[in-house]
Order: structure tokens, then C-alpha cells, then sequence
């Protein structure tokens, strides 16, 4: 009823964007409170709002006081209310993360925000930056339009795994149930990709991405898990264990986009492996995701045992929309 801005975030929060509103309905808290007094009246329950400049301050403003809260965080109260809380408070500082940053003795959203960036990168690789920005509230992401639907460019499949990777195999096994993932989630789509990209972070939490564009596009499940499995090995040599890992398909085309054949492509061979991951998916489909598996699968039982496409799926397109 006051913006088409609105964006839900989980089940039960939503940010909207009501700077176009305010000469209709009057003041940001006005509205805020109008909001809260409605949702209590017709629906019989509290809501706690935050009123700020920015997505990620309104969702700490809406944490702050709880339940049947309006909390109003302004830049020039911005330090005084913010400064103060756990690190944990802050948007997408979760408990490893929170761990990692209290054993160098960052415990508070003020604190993070007066480290060096350049010492946040160091630590949690670019994330570092997002984390610096987050903390001392700089952050210009729109609110999207309510059912506003972004074009897909990239999609992607990471997992925390139940226990360290420490060889070669251990990481072949999960890039090929990644891999998968993706490559069914791009055939849903009708897509192809034009790159392909890893995601690798170790036990304390450092990462780094890599990417490769590709001769030519594909959504086959086993070239893109060779492709990202030989990014892996030109760029890791095994200093720490891992614990993440990540495969994103990007630069997305149609499936059936025209295609500039090379000397040496097989692409009767390609075509067969499609042919057999249409094959997979529809069983899958029919039967359940266990239905057919990779033999690599049974080779560790706890690893193997990873439903990558159900359990584990990123959205295609997320929070920070990268491409």
C-alpha cells in the first residue's frame, strides 16, 4: 500500500524503499508507524521495524528492539547506536566468521569498522571490503520492484563441507556434485555457460576465486567439473585444508545460441554427454536425486552423501547480484 519497492528477505522480514512515499504519506517513522499499528490491528501480530538510509543499517534498526519496536538509525546517531553491538549483529557476519574475527580481537561493529580494509582482505579475501563497507554503513543496494525479476547472468553452487577436504580426491568428488548442480540448474534454465568459476576456502576462512572463459559454452556436468578442477590444481597447493568450495557457471547464453566450431572440438562427443545429463535429470526427476549417481560418490560416504542440487543451492541471482 506505500511502495512496490519491497524486497523480502527469509520468510518474515521485507525491506522497502519509501523515498518516493514521503509526500503522500508523510515522514519515514509516520509511515513506519502507521505500518506497525496496521500489521497489529489486521493481523493480530508486532513487528519490529528499522528506518535508515540503507538496507543493511534498517535490518540492524529492525534487530535493535524487539518485539513492537520503531528504531531510527541516522547517520549522525549512526556510531552511538550501531558502534557498540557484537560483530555477530552485523548482516552476513556468521559464526565462523564471527570466530575468525574474535580471535584478533574484533568483537564489536565498531570495531571492524575502524580496521584497515586492506587487513579485512588479507584475512576473508575480497569479502574483507564488503565486511569494512557493511560496518561503517555504506551500502548502496536498490530495494527491488515487488516481484521484479533480474536477468540471470551467472549461476552458482557452494558448499561448507561436513568435514576438511585434505587431498585431491576429496575436492574432484565435490566439484563433480557441484558441477552437476549447476549444470542441471542451467539446462532448467535453457542456458549455457561462457565461463566457469571456483570457489575455494580453507579452514580459517581465506578464499579465492578463479575463472576460465571457455571456447565455447556449455551446461555439461563433467567438462564443467574437469574445467574447474584444473583451476583448482594450477592455483592450490594445499597449505591449509579446505572446508569451502564453490562452482559458478557465468557469462550465460541460450542453449541453443550459435556457435563458432573449432578444429579440434568433438562435438558428436559433446552431444552425447548432453544427451546423457537430460537422460540423468529426468530420471532424477521422476525417481529422486539418488536415484543415479556417479560412481566417484561412493567413494566417501560422507562427502558422497551431499544432495547438491536440493541441500545446497544458491539462488542464481543473490544478494550483492554479481554477474
Amino acid at each position: 500500500d506505500y511502495t512496490d519497492q519491497v524486497e523480502s528477505f527469509g520468510l518474515d522480514e521485507a525491506w522497502l524503499d519509501i523515498t518516493g512515499s514521503v509526500g503522500l504519506f508523510g515522514s519515514p517513522v509516520k509511515i513506519a508507524k502507521e505500518i506497525s499499528v496496521r500489521i497489529k490491528r489486521e493481523l493480530g501480530i508486532t513487528v519490529s521495524i528499522g528506518v535508515s538510509f540503507n538496507k543493511i543499517t534498517a535490518k540492524l534498526g529492525s534487530d535493535y528492539k524487539k518485539p513492537d519496536a520503531v528504531t531510527i538509525i541516522e547517520p549522525e546517531n549512526y556510531k552511538e547506536i550501531v558502534y557498540p553491538l557484537p560483530v555477530g549483529d552485523l548482516l552476513y557476519v556468521g559464526a565462523a566468521t564471527q570466530r575468525k574475527l574474535g580471535s584478533y580481537g574484533i568483537r564489536t561493529i565498531g570495531q571492524l569498522a575502524e580496521t584497515n580494509p586492506e587487513t579485512l582482505k588479507g584475512w576473508f579475501g575480497v569479502m574483507g571490503y564488503t565486511l569494512s563497507a557493511f560496518a561503517r554503513g555504506l551500502d548502496q543496494t536498490p530495494v527491488a520492484k515487488q516481484n521484479a525479476h533480474t536477468a540471470i547472468k551467472s549461476v552458482g553452487n557452494s558448499a561448507t563441507t561436513p568435514r576438511d577436504l585434505t587431498t585431491d580426491e576429496d575436492v574432484w568428488l565435490m566439484l563433480v556434485l557441484l558441477s552437476e548442480s549447476v549444470a542441471m540448474r542451467m539446462r532448467d534454465l535453457g542456458s549455457k555457460c561462457n565461463v566457469v568459476e571456483i570457489y575455494v576456502r580453507d579452514n580459517e576462512l581465506s578464499g579465492f576465486t578463479r575463472r576460465r572463459k571457455l571456447d565455447s559454452p556449455t551446461n555439461v556436468s563433467i567438462e564443467i567439473a574437469r574445467i574447474a578442477f584444473d583451476l583448482f590444481k594450477r592455483n592450490y597447493s594445499w597449505p591449509k585444508p579446505l572446508r569451502g568450495i564453490g562452482v559458478r557457471g557465468a557469462d550465460l547464453c541460450p542453449a541453443d545460441c550459435a556457435v563458432q566450431l573449432g578444429f579440434f572440438s568433438n562435438e558428436e562427443k559433446r552431444e552425447k554427454l548432453e544427451h546423457i545429463d537430460k537422460a540423468v535429470d529426468t530420471l532424477r526427476q521422476r525417481y529422486g536425486y539418488r536415484s543415479v549417481q556417479r560412481a566417484v560418490v561412493y567413494t566417501d560416504p560422507v562427502l558422497g552423501g551431499i544432495n547438491a542440487y536440493d541441500d545446497h543451492n544458491i539462488h542464481p541471482v543473490g544478494y550483492f547480484h554479481t554477474a
